[in-house]
This record gives C-alpha cells, sequence and structure tokens, in this order.
C-alpha cells in the first residue's frame, strides 16, 4: 500500500532519515572522540558506559536541559532563526542522496545540483548568527565564515562539476553507473584532492577552523549560543560531514556498484557505501587531529592561488578529452600530473609558513 502511495512512501522515507540522522550524530560524536583520543595517546571517553559509550548520550540530555540563552541586545529573531537556517539545508541535501540504488527520499533527474545548491544556503546562517548576536567575536567570526564558506565552495563545485562532465549526468545513481569497473577517482585524483580539501573547509574542521577556534574568536559566531541551539550547530556539522563522505563514496569511489563494476543486490549496496563512507569520516577525523590551525591569509591564499587555478584545470582537461574523443588513460595521465603538480606548490608553501606575515597580508587578515 505505501509503494502505490508515493506520498505516504515519501512521508515514511523522510521520518527514517528523521530518527537515523540524531543516532548518526551521537555514534559519530562518540566516534571522533575516540580517534582524536588515540590520535593523541589518550583513552577518550571511558566514565560513562562501558568504554565511554554513553558518554555522548549523556551530553545530548545536558545540551537538551541546559538553560537557553540570548543576549539582552541580540536581534532576537535574528538569533533565533540562525540555527534553523543553517540545519534545515543540510537535512533538505538528504532527501536526494542515495544510500543504496532505491534507498533515497526522492530520485532527482538534478540530484548532484540539487545537494550542491541547498548546501551553500548554510552560509546565511553563520552570518546571520554573528550579525544577531550583537558581539564583536561572534561578528568577526561570521564574516570569516562566510569568506571561508563562499571561497572554497567554488572549488568544491568545479571539483564536482568535472565528474558531472566525465558521468554526462547530473543524477546520483546514473554517475553510480556510469563508474564501471574503474571509479571516477582513477581518471580524476586532481578532482578528488581538491574534493577533500575543499570538503574539509566546508566542514570548518581543522586546519580550517579559523571561523569557530576559541584561540581566535573564542568561538566564532556561536559564541553566544547554548543548550539546544547550540547543539543545532553541532548537528549540522555532523550531518554534512555523513553528506559529504556518502558524495564522495558516489560520485569518487563507485558507489555500490564496485568493486570491479559488479551490480550487487540489494542487501550489499547499503553495506558498501556503509564502508566507503567510513573511510571518508575516518580520514576527515584523522586530518582534524593531525595537522595544524591555518592563518586566515594562508586559508584564503591556499583557496585562490592554489586549489582555484587547478580546479579550472580540471576542467580544461576534461574538456580536452571530451571534445576531442581521448581515451580515458589520457584524461587520468593529466588529471594525475597535475595533482602531483597542485602537491609540490602546497608543499613548497608548507616551508614558508614559519616566515613573517608580509604587511599587506597581515592587514588584509586583520580586516577578516
Amino acid at each position: 500500500m505505501i509503494a502505490d502511495n508515493p506520498w505516504l512512501d515519501g512521508l515514511v522515507r523522510m521520518g527514517i532519515v528523521a530518527v537515523a540522522v540524531p543516532l548518526a550524530v551521537i555514534i559519530l560524536t562518540y566516534v571522533e572522540r575516540k580517534v582524536i583520543g588515540r590520535l593523541q595517546m589518550r583513552l577518550g571517553p571511558m566514565r560513562v558506559g562501558p568504554y565511554g559509550t554513553l558518554q555522548a548520550v549523556a551530553d545530548t540530555i545536558k545540551l537538551l536541559t541546559k538553560e537557553d540563552l540570548r543576549p539582552q541586545t541580540a536581534d532576537r529573531w535574528t538569533f533565533e532563526l540562525a540555527p534553523f537556517v543553517v540545519v534545515v539545508p543540510v537535512f533538505l541535501a538528504l532527501v536526494t542522496l542515495p544510500f543504496t540504488a532505491e534507498g533515497m527520499v526522492r530520485d532527482l533527474g538534478l540530484g548532484l545540483f540539487y545537494i550542491v545548491a541547498v548546501s551553500g544556503v548554510s552560509i546565511v546562517g553563520f552570518v546571520m548568527a554573528g550579525w544577531g548576536s550583537d558581539n564583536k567575536y561572534a561578528l568577526l567570526g561570521g564574516a570569516r565564515a562566510a569568506a571561508q564558506l563562499i571561497s572554497y565552495e567554488i572549488p568544491l563545485v568545479m571539483a564536482v562539476l568535472a565528474v558531472a562532465m566525465v558521468g554526462q549526468s547530473l543524477n546520483l545513481v546514473e554517475l553510480v553507473d556510469a563508474q564501471g569497473r574503474v571509479p571516477f577517482i582513477v581518471w580524476q585524483p586532481l578532482a578528488f584532492v581538491i574534493f577533500l580539501v575543499a570538503g574539509v573547509a566546508e566542514l570548518y574542521r581543522q586546519p580550517f577552523d579559523i571561523p569557530v577556534a576559541d584561540s581566535e574568536v573564542v568561538g566564532g559566531p556561536l559564541v553566544e549560543y547554548s543548550g539546544i541551539r547550540w547543539s543545532m550547530f553541532q548537528m549540522a556539522e555532523f550531518v554534512n560531514l555523513v553528506v559529504i563522505s556518502v558524495l564522495g563514496a558516489l560520485i569518487f569511489l563507485g558507489g555500490w556498484n564496485w568493486p570491479l563494476g559488479r551490480e550487487v543486490g540489494l542487501g550489499l549496496q547499503l553495506p558498501l557505501i556503509f564502508v566507503k563512507a567510513s573511510a571518508f569520516i575516518i580520514l576527515f577525523m584523522w586530518v582534524r587531529g593531525s595537522l595544524p590551525r591555518l592563518r586566515i591569509d594562508q586559508m584564503m591564499a591556499f583557496c585562490w592561488q592554489v586549489l582555484l587555478p587547478f580546479a579550472f584545470l580540471q576542467i580544461i582537461i576534461n574538456g580536452w578529452v571530451l571534445v576531442y574523443d581521448w581515451p580515458d588513460w589520457v584524461l587520468g595521465a593529466l588529471s594525475g600530473a597535475a595533482t602531483l603538480a597542485a602537491g609540490y606548490l602546497t608543499y613548497r608553501a608548507a616551508h614558508q609558513m614559519g616566515e613573517p606575515v608580509p604587511p599587506r597580508l597581515r592587514r588584509a587578515g586583520s580586516v577578516l
């Protein structure tokens, strides 16, 4: 009966997502604490529950029952609506994100375009949070968040566009099927690296956590939030982590039809996506616990001087290969060579990080 009623079927799927997302956030909170604890030679949570498994549950209860405060001089509507403007677009992105060939709320023909479009709306929420708090540190953090997210959104979108060019579709299910025996990461390693780096920046995690870093802006646009409103920002971060990880697994790792291009049954499709998305999630956590924070000028320069030009180069390479009908190995060779060039430039820039900041960049950083 549910299958015959598309509206009822959609509501059931949305209900499953609404229940699964908070549970996934609780689990990822525990996993991240354990992973970073292991990287830093610590045990992580151990007190609440066996091996600390109930620590995230205790934190959830604490946040739900904690007093919700608002500064007296804050703009009430802007301050209170900001968490929803951040959270709702992330949930909307889950509407068309397929976890199996049939496991999505709605299969949209322009699903990839839809995800990119709605995920960018969250930027407005951070600006609203910074402005509505009536706090100079929150406003500075909101401005930095907007500058970072807008900047790194461009190479991220171009990396996704490069995949759409090769796959000749914006439908995520068709992109998975188009990868065949060889996933797109083999033919477009440069787009994959750009997607990873820009994805970390979109999650505002280390080394790109300038907007919310305590040592920089005492918490950024979230400094005046507490209780359940603060937890909404935290939930949006983890849900966005899942969205980017699953999207990367779909468009670069072959989704559920790989390894070796073999079609698998519905019973194995979800485990395959789970394993591949988990690899992305652990990688993002590993990066957060390993790399030092960048300065604001280094972060912006890396985007505009390295990521963006190489993203354009990947688009040009794809255009050459498609227009002149060159074999796929040429695409992989050119993209691989560009990846090595980008890595070399990044390596050189990393060795210059300890040098004094030029006055021109120091003035630009003070404005941001």
